[in-house]
């Protein structure tokens, strides 16, 4: 019997170390409109090297000139070229934007004018829609498994929710959601009370008030106020990335998005890293309900009956979380390609 036990202790430890706490994440980006999303992108892949993420795929909210691509080039180059990729159709355009560093860093070429950075994919015109492949990824994943970080527009998500059976799952966009997801972690809104209307918000407010009135599941928000405090500084992405044996994408993109030095908001990062470790870093409002108005407000109810919370952070939580931010976005990626 003692030998029996002694089996079936080792067999439990064995278990135990073998247990895979990492989070199951999708990243849902507006990428090229500020340079905070390349950063989050960045948080993500060294998570992935620190085992702290499983990164399922990458959906894009944004519909625009290169952003597939240049999220591929991202994937390849830190060295996980195998992540999916969703994109948008009839979405919020943006190349309008005066700063579009994701066309410019898809555009870089050698001195032998052949392409800077190395891609996997081959067309980006046809990948998959990006709720098309919400679904997949969702049917396959354990229930209350996956964790989404919306650093963008709500378009991909609202069309999530309204999706009916298909191939993939029997049950519909909100079923799927309530039964494999347990938080939505968004950058969007603004409860600092000047009323401001957030660009997240007004990009596509039919979309941003499905979401926020009707996922499923606990829904915490970064608003603009956290990330617009907590500055990515410039003399990071100048010093700190010594070690890159040739361009590097995040750097690039942040040289190509406005003139420098400029320390960048971190809106998008701060929800990622709410997303990968939880409330830690920040100060988490109390439970309730948040309405989206038809200007585009949002409205923060409490209720303890209610699953929307939002993030707020005092001077000492700011530091931590830059000084937290510039250590892992300096670390040499571990699969870089």
């Amino acid at each position: 019997m003692k030998k029996i036990a002694l089996i079936l202790s080792v067999a439990a430890a064995i278990l135990v170390g073998c247990k895979d706490d990492r989070v199951n994440l999708i990243m849902e980006t507006d990428i090229g409109n500020d340079i905070d999303d390349a950063i989050a992108m960045d948080l993500i892949y060294k998570n992935i090297d620190a085992k702290k993420v499983n990164l399922l795929g990458v959906c894009i909210n944004k519909e625009g000139y290169k952003t597939g691509e240049f999220v591929d080039i991202l994937n390849t180059w830190y060295g996980h070229p195998d992540v999916p990729i969703g994109i948008i159709h009839n979405g919020a355009a943006c190349d309008e934007v005066q700063f579009n560093y994701t066309r410019k860093v898809v555009e870089m070429t050698n001195e032998d004018g052949g392409p800077t950075f190395k891609r996997t994919l081959n067309e980006y015109d046809n990948l998959q829609e990006a709720p098309v492949l919400y679904r997949k990824l969702l049917a396959k994943a354990k229930d209350h498994s996956v964790v989404i970080a919306s650093v963008g527009f709500s378009t991909n998500l609202a069309r999530l929710l309204e999706t009916s059976a298909d191939e993939y799952s029997k049950l519909t966009g909100k079923e799927l959601v309530a039964k494999k997801v347990k938080l939505l972690s968004t950058m969007a809104g603004s409860f600092d009370g000047t009323g401001r209307r957030e660009y997240n918000v007004v990009k596509d407010i039919p979309a941003a008030k499905k979401v926020f009135e009707e996922w499923p599941t606990l829904l915490v928000t970064s608003p603009w106020e956290v990330g617009a405090e907590i500055r990515y500084p410039a003399r990071s992405i100048d010093n700190d990335f010594g070690w890159s044996d040739g361009p590097n994408p995040l750097v690039e993109a942040y040289y190509h998005y406005q003139p420098r030095p400029y320390n960048s908001p971190t809106w998008d990062p701060t929800a990622v890293l709410y997303a990968i470790e939880g409330g830690e870093w920040f100060s988490v409002s109390e439970p309730g309900f948040i309405r989206v108005t038809d200007e585009g407000e949002t409205v923060f109810t409490p209720d303890p009956a209610g699953n929307r919370r939002y993030l707020m952070v005092d001077q000492i939580q700011r530091e931590a979380v830059m000084a937290h931010f510039i250590d892992i976005v300096s670390k040499v990626p571990a699969n870089h390609r």
